[in-house]
């Protein structure tokens, strides 16, 4: 399986990619054996939660600031992505490919994402995920340093979803509707 959950934004297509992955890991009929290629470095976790899964990846040598791919499978999720390097070699125009180096580290600085201690994510009543810091960024229509988006999450992240009623639920979906101007 090829880049699932590509083509849409970073958060969605890292759900989708962990959930199908999830899905077939646990099929307990069938066991297949699935080659999943993906830019998602917050799915080199999974390994440590499901048995069977197992990462590899694309060994490379760095010289300054240049890559060469080694063509041989390594053990082990990369923590990085070449996106930029494979522009270059591509042949880019130099002054496209800098200018896309300049544009990543203005987006990696305003975007970096982490989890407080205590946020994590829920797979299932035995197993919690802490995603990493995400170097993979891809453009988003929102300005994830809005306040309205930080009161929403802080907001949610108060609720106790083992407590609420679906009324309450409801009242409250209510709310953010009305904060967001719907």
């Amino acid at each position: 399986m090829d880049e699932i959950g590509r083509g849409t934004s970073t958060y969605d297509g890292i759900s989708i990619a962990w959930s199908i992955a999830e899905y077939i890991h646990n099929q307990p009929k069938n066991r297949a054996k699935t080659l999943f290629a993906t830019h998602y470095h917050e799915l080199n976790d999974m390994c440590t939660f499901f048995p069977r899964i197992k990462n590899f990846n694309v060994s490379v040598k760095e010289s300054g600031n240049k890559i060469i791919f080694l063509r041989k499978l390594a053990e082990g999720g990369s923590e990085h992505s070449f996106g930029i390097h494979v522009a270059r070699m591509a042949g880019m125009p130099k002054f496209v490919v800098e200018r896309a180096n300049e544009i990543l580290k203005k987006l990696e600085k305003e975007h970096e994402f982490e989890f407080a201690e205590g946020e994590d994510l829920t797979i299932n009543s035995q197993e919690k995920i802490s995603p990493k810091k995400s170097n993979d960024m891809q453009l988003s229509f929102f300005q994830l340093n809005d306040p309205l988006l930080q009161q929403i999450k802080e907001d949610i992240l108060k609720i106790d979803i083992n407590t609420l009623t679906p009324v309450e639920a409801l009242l409250k979906l209510n709310e953010i509707k009305k904060l967001v101007g719907g």
